[in-house]
């Protein structure tokens, strides 16, 4: 209750417990109109006054005058509906700013639910600039937290966010552990699934897709999707088709990949959420492009369209999503210098901790360096890609990358340097063995 508020109504069951009128608590030094303005809560008395109501009300007057005190929280609360709002609306710098300012005043003022609703907004604001492991670090904290002290935010959700940085990160194996350990949790508690229990399923899909556990991808999604069927919730029902059709996509199954993603599509442009319908979008464009033949124009004319809301509304990954995207239909389309355009601002927009996305990035980058005439500078990119995927943990892909690596430079008749490559590539599928390259030496220590 605003203080004022409460104040008026503190004085106005004193007066009738006391049997007084407006007219007999006002007295000579008031008016009747005054105290009904006071009741009301649209005077500000001084201490004085309070003093001389509390002693006809018979009260201690630390009774009234607490009334008055400076609310240690005043303000909070929309301060933190400003930052909210900055954030939704692609202001992640705003929306940072905000957020710490909320969270030292709370944490001044010993208001722990207040704190953590603005360290969720800080650790949301660092991961939309892009800024992941300080993000991480956060949701980590916040995951650290007693659930009494965390208040109204949701455990999966900061574990939903904790494995989206991971993955970003390229720390395939820690997010599916984050991600597994939810829901083993969950599933020891008996809880019924929920929306955000959903959520942290399909999260766990893209993971194990990631990594190349794709037999266990597809099983998890068919969960997902199945449980999101009980919960009558078209969001959860959407996100699970959404990560089915990335594993369908990863599997090479590119008509039931735009079935999944359709479906998904369909759920969330529904809503009202922006942001997401955007970057289905851009899903849906990449399998646009590995459809038979590839409809490249279609796919361009949607990634046009996301980019333009995600410019607004996303994060830097989902602008360098759709850059990357753009870049990848662009070689379709034979506009190489296109591809390297936007290729590059992808680069830029990413920075140096989203490993796994930039090694995809640099793939297309060499892809249309190898067309444009410079092999050199392709294998060149390629090794530095698939070193990423490497480190990353996507071992499937990282073998993908080493194999196109080894095609590029067979093309160029480096014999040796491909039979090198290959080799990387089957050793990433875990074929430890293989003699006709056992002679072969590394090229790169030539």
């Amino acid at each position: 209750m605003p203080a004022l508020k409460q104040l008026g109504s503190r004085i106005r069951d004193l007066r009738r417990r006391a049997g007084l009128s407006q007219v007999e608590l006002a007295g000579d030094e008031l008016s009747a109109s005054y105290v009904s303005l006071l009741e009301s809560g649209k005077r500000t008395p001084s201490d004085e006054v309070l003093r001389d109501l509390a002693e006809k009300l018979q009260c201690e007057p630390d009774y009234l005058l607490e009334c008055l005190e400076e609310d240690p929280g005043e303000g909070l609360e929309l301060d933190l509906k400003f930052a909210e709002l900055s954030i939704v609306s692609g202001q992640p710098q705003t929306a940072l700013e905000a957020f710490e300012a909320v969270a030292e005043r709370a944490q001044e003022a010993g208001l722990v639910g207040p704190r953590s609703l603005a360290e969720w907004g800080v650790a949301r604001s660092l991961e939309n600039l892009g800024q992941l492991e300080s993000a991480a670090r956060k949701y980590e904290a916040l995951l650290r937290l007693p659930s009494r002290d965390r208040g109204k935010v949701l455990d999966l959700a900061v574990v939903v966010a904790l494995c989206r940085c991971l993955r970003e990160l390229g720390d395939l194996s820690r997010g599916i552990d984050v991600a597994e350990q939810a829901l083993a949790e969950m599933r020891e508690l008996g809880i019924v699934p929920t929306v955000e229990g959903i959520e942290v399923m399909s999260t766990l899909v893209g993971l194990y897709a990631e990594r190349g556990d794709l037999h266990t991808a597809e099983h998890l999604a068919q969960q997902a999707i199945d449980t999101a069927g009980q919960l009558n919730d078209r969001r959860a029902v959407g996100a699970a088709y959404w990560n089915a059709g990335l594993v369908a996509h990863r599997n090479g199954h590119y008509e039931q990949a735009a079935t999944l993603v359709e479906r998904a599509l369909a759920m969330y442009a529904e809503g009202d959420n922006e942001r997401a319908v955007a970057r289905l979008q851009t899903a849906y464009a990449a399998v646009l492009l590995h459809l038979r033949p590839p409809q490249s124009a279609a796919a361009r004319d949607l990634l046009e369209q996301a980019q333009t809301t995600l410019e607004q509304l996303g994060s830097v990954v989902d602008t360098a999503y759709v850059l990357m995207n753009r870049a990848n239909a662009d070689l379709h389309l034979g506009d190489l210098h296109g591809a390297l355009t936007h290729a590059e601002a992808s680069l830029e927009h990413l920075g140096s901790e989203h490993r796994l996305q930039t090694a995809r990035t640099l793939l297309i980058l060499a892809s249309a360096h190898f067309r444009l005439g410079d092999a050199e500078e392709a294998r060149r990119i390629r090794e530095t890609a698939a070193l990423h995927l490497e480190a990353s943990g996507a071992t499937r892909q990282s073998a993908f990358a080493w194999a196109e690596l080894a095609e590029s430079m067979a093309a160029t008749g480096d014999t040796d340097g491909a039979l090198w490559a290959y080799r990387q590539s089957l050793m990433q599928l875990g074929h430890r063995s293989v003699p006709v390259a056992e002679a072969m030496s590394d090229p790169s220590r030539h």
